[in-house]
């Protein structure tokens, strides 16, 4: 496994609407690796790999979406005291936000900040003031900076990402970004993977996807160039096996496998597709769990509803701590996501 690209696409900054420097370092890291790889005008990469086997008979296409965003702000306000006010670019919990340090990009240099939000410092606050938590509109960045010097070197619309490092634990990788450049990095081994083997009979289109953050826009315009026969949803899912949850609310549980996504509030997979994932699970004893999630979604369903519908489903990898800067996956079932794509693909006729 190819460590350093999964710590180095974690790391980059890319917001909804700012994927530029991630797609050049996913660009960078599939050469070879497919026939044709294009950027649409929403600055998603499509990348298609023809079939390596099979029959005269029209292959099989495959859309497969990762996306590349992950949640972020925008720079809405600089004040008079040279703080900088954000606008969230993806959905939040305000509890994580507090004196947390942050990365303001800008067109000529990339700053540390810290984000927190209005109050009184733990000494001097009340029980009643420890309560009060803001929405993210009420959160600030503090530069470091004399106000002269934050009004030349931030504007409004230079973007910011949560600023911490990739680590590296006995059995899981910690970050903030693993939503979503797992499925990145994923896709990418997978195809690897792939290029090593005995061939495939189905022509693979990977879109490494933006904006999913706010709403799947960049799949949606994916979805409607390629012209899919199946489609595949690739991203992480609630790992919530944690103290305080519910065994019924887990969704999935980590170091039990790849995930198979049956239902969320974005799609409902095509059943024949998705029980075909987990046969192949079963053939190749790849580490598995079915699962639903009941609020949140994905890339697959705007292929779902692309053209006249195409028959979807999600691969999924459970993740602790979604949407926060401590995002955690286990390296088993990491791996056994790329094993069971890659076999899947490879079944498809």
């Amino acid at each position: 496994m190819n460590k350093k690209l999964l710590q180095r696409l974690c790391e980059t900054p890319g917001v909804p609407g700012r994927e530029e420097r991630v797609r050049e370092v996913v660009r960078g890291s599939i050469r070879g690796l497919f026939d044709d790889v294009r950027e649409d005008a929403m600055g998603s990469l499509i990348c298609t790999r023809k079939r390596t086997t099979g029959t005269k008979r029209s292959p099989t296409r495959v859309l497969l979406c990762a996306h590349m965003d992950e949640i972020g702000f925008y720079v809405r306000h600089v004040d008079d005291n040279g703080y900088a006010w954000v606008n969230p670019a993806g959905g939040f919990d305000p509890r994580n936000l507090f004196h947390r340090r942050v990365l303001v990009c800008t067109k000529s240099a990339d700053y540390v900040g810290i984000m927190t939000a209005g109050g009184k410092p733990v000494h001097i606050a009340s029980a009643e003031d420890r309560k009060q938590i803001p929405e993210p509109l009420g959160f600030y960045v503090d530069l470091g900076m004399s106000p002269e010097k934050a009004k030349k070197a931030v504007r409004v619309g230079d973007f910011v990402v949560m600023h911490e490092p990739f680590v590296e634990q006995p059995d899981a990788f910690v970050s903030k970004a693993i939503d979503n450049r797992f499925a990145v990095f994923c896709a990418i081994e997978v195809m690897r993977k792939l290029a090593k083997g005995k061939g495939h009979a189905c022509e693979i289109v990977v879109a490494f996807t933006t904006q999913e953050e706010v709403g799947l826009r960049g799949a949606f315009s994916a979805a409607a160039s390629v012209d899919a026969d199946l489609g595949i949803g690739l991203d992480v899912t609630l790992c919530a096996d944690t103290p305080g949850v519910p065994e019924a609310d887990r969704v999935t549980k980590r170091g039990d496998g790849a995930g198979v996504m049956f239902m969320d509030s974005s799609m409902i997979a095509d059943q024949a597709l998705a029980e075909s994932i987990c046969d192949v699970a079963g053939k190749k004893k790849i580490p598995y769990q079915r699962c639903i999630l009941p609020r949140g979604g994905q890339d697959g369903a705007a292929i779902q509803r692309s053209g006249c519908g195409v028959r979807c489903a999600a691969i999924v990898c459970g993740t602790r701590y979604v949407h926060t800067i401590t995002e955690s996956i286990h390296k088993g079932d990491l791996q056994a996501t790329i094993d069971l794509l890659a076999a899947w693909l490879i079944s498809v006729k």
